[in-house]
């Protein structure tokens, strides 16, 4: 798999939870070190800059902040209650201090700690699981794919989480399998 982060999901604080990736399968890790981590914040947008390189344990708070935030997405799209330890572990990393732009001579800038980046990321989940999107949350249709995004596609008929992830994948193994007059596994 690429080490390269992806942000297909429409939303920091869901794109955050995919990067535990094929959760039901393989699980592939993408905060293997906390180098990772902190190109993860400055990729998504967050931050421009992290300011002080985070560590083991930063990334050990922050893999614990994304298991609770899927767990409570999860939990939001399948209509189910929300667990009460993942709700204080996101609500407790949104309210610490944010990260805050400041303006420059020669425009934005975003410096931040690790816990300020999770901060931020943390209030995302928060918007996200009590906003007007909750409705448009969709796991991506891919089997291997655990990726949870917001559908705002036109009659909300998007199936994947994104077509170079996943949905080029599914259709080419779709292709091949008529080809060969095989069925295809079909995505849920």
């Amino acid at each position: 798999m690429s080490l390269n982060h992806v942000f297909v999901c429409g939303n920091p604080a869901l794109d955050f939870a995919a990067t535990l990736r094929a959760r039901r399968s393989a699980r592939f890790e993408m905060f293997v070190t906390p180098d990772r981590l902190d190109a993860w914040y400055v990729e998504s947008g967050i931050v421009d800059v992290v300011s002080s390189p985070s560590r083991q344990a930063d990334v050990e708070r922050a893999t614990t902040v994304r298991e609770a935030i899927y767990q409570l997405v999860t939990a939001r799209r399948l209509g189910e209650e929300y667990d009460d330890e993942a709700l204080t572990v996101v609500n407790d990393a949104a309210r610490e201090p944010s990260a805050v732009p400041r303006l420059t001579r020669s425009g934005r800038r975003t410096e931040a700690t690790p816990d300020e980046a999770l901060s931020v990321v943390a209030r995302h989940a928060v918007e996200v699981l009590s906003g007007p999107d909750v409705p448009l949350l969709k796991e991506c249709g891919n089997p291997e794919c655990t990726r949870v995004y917001i559908d705002r596609s036109r009659g909300m008929r998007r199936q994947w989480c994104g077509m170079e992830s996943c949905g080029n994948k599914i259709k080419a193994a779709a292709y091949r399998a008529r080809k060969k007059g095989t069925p295809a596994v079909a995505p849920h």
